[in-house]
């Protein structure tokens, strides 16, 4: 049997939650994001349906797009994300990740996704049981476990998280494929250690992390990726 094939573990994949920014001082904050290596742009959608809040619009990512070549990672807290997931390719999405709970169809939502020119990932809620992946994870590109309840900026870690990591991260070996490991929520210095050696390979940054004047974007993004082991 081959060995499982991993995204380098020396290095943890970075996603700048772009929504922990600052709106009017997106090139800025752009220009720092990429000094400091940023391996992502995490960009939240949210339909006020599935969260209780808004988020942003395929015409913003066209503008983060035409201002950088980060990948862009969109992270669908929706209701029904199939109507919209040619529109965020059309702007210049490289994954999109819409949540499972919602979802009828996940095949069918993963292939539209494949077929539109992204890669495909799902994004889990705390409670929501990894068996839901049996016949998809492999065909998969990324897993996002949320590590707080969707939605709601600044919250704890939700206990059982670690373990839920380590359990997807035995099921992804498994596959033999190179899936990510993504985090949201609840990433900090501290915790981002216990993640990543969970099994983790992706985190989010937002508040707890580099999105916290006065330092520098590019400085913190450094400074973080230094505590990681």
């Amino acid at each position: 049997m081959t060995p499982p094939m991993h995204h380098d573990h020396n290095r943890c994949h970075l996603a700048a939650s772009i929504i922990c920014g600052n709106p009017s001082n997106l090139d800025a904050d752009l220009k720092a994001l990429e000094e400091g290596g940023i391996d992502y742009i995490h960009f939240d959608v949210m339909d006020g349906v599935f969260v209780p809040r808004f988020g942003h619009l395929p015409e913003y990512l066209k503008a983060i797009r035409a201002k950088t070549n980060i990948p862009i990672e969109v992270h669908m807290m929706v209701q029904d994300p199939e109507p919209y997931i040619q529109d965020f390719v059309n702007a210049g999405a490289n994954i999109l990740t819409p949540h499972i709970e919602p979802l009828y169809h996940p095949h069918r939502t993963m292939m539209r996704i494949k077929s539109a020119g992204a890669q495909a990932g799902f994004a889990l809620n705390p409670g929501t049981s990894l068996s839901v992946l049996d016949y998809l994870l492999k065909e998969l590109d990324l897993v996002m476990l949320m590590a707080i309840n969707p939605g709601i900026v600044g919250h704890k870690l939700i206990p059982g998280t670690l373990e839920k990591i380590a359990d997807l991260r035995k099921r992804i070996d498994a596959t033999g494929k190179d899936i990510l490991l993504e985090i949201d929520g609840g990433v900090t210095p501290e915790s981002g250690i216990k993640m990543v050696q969970a099994g983790a390979n992706m985190l989010v940054c937002g508040t707890g992390t580099i999105f916290q004047p006065p330092a520098l974007l590019d400085e913190r993004i450094r400074s973080f990726r230094t505590t990681l082991p």
